[in-house]
């Protein structure tokens, strides 16, 4: 299966450039992987550059999670980081997705020196 870089991603979101959303919805038509760094990576820009609120960043990944073309690794962990970030998005979605990601790999507690990330089961505040 292919693999999406995070540029592609952005682009299927925002829409913005309606070349390469042309581009990028035939380049994952036939399936695309989407790593948990891309995933993470695109939250980020969509926060930084695209001034998305979490509210719209949880439906942006939502979206995505829901995508028919669309495989994303963990998606497990990503939903149960989603529901985190829905309930305290003050966190960041990328932290969410970093305790979650530990909790499937069986690795936790989570060391933190993050206040509100050590709030989470799993998350062990230093």
């Amino acid at each position: 299966m292919r693999a999406l870089d995070t540029n592609v991603l952005v682009r299927l979101v925002t829409r913005d450039d309606a070349r390469q959303v042309v581009a990028a919805e035939g380049f994952v038509a036939p399936g695309a992987w989407v790593s948990c760094l891309v995933l993470a990576e695109a939250v980020w820009v969509l926060s930084a550059v695209y001034d998305l609120a979490p509210t719209e960043i949880a439906t942006a990944v939502q979206m995505l999670l829901n995508h028919k073309d669309l495989t994303i690794q963990d998606a497990d962990a990503v939903t149960a980081a989603l529901r985190h970030y829905r309930r305290r998005p003050g966190l960041g979605f990328s932290d969410c997705l970093l305790l979650e990601v530990a909790r499937k790999a069986g690795h936790l507690p989570l060391g933190t020196f993050d206040r509100e990330l050590g709030k989470l089961d799993g998350a062990q505040r230093l």
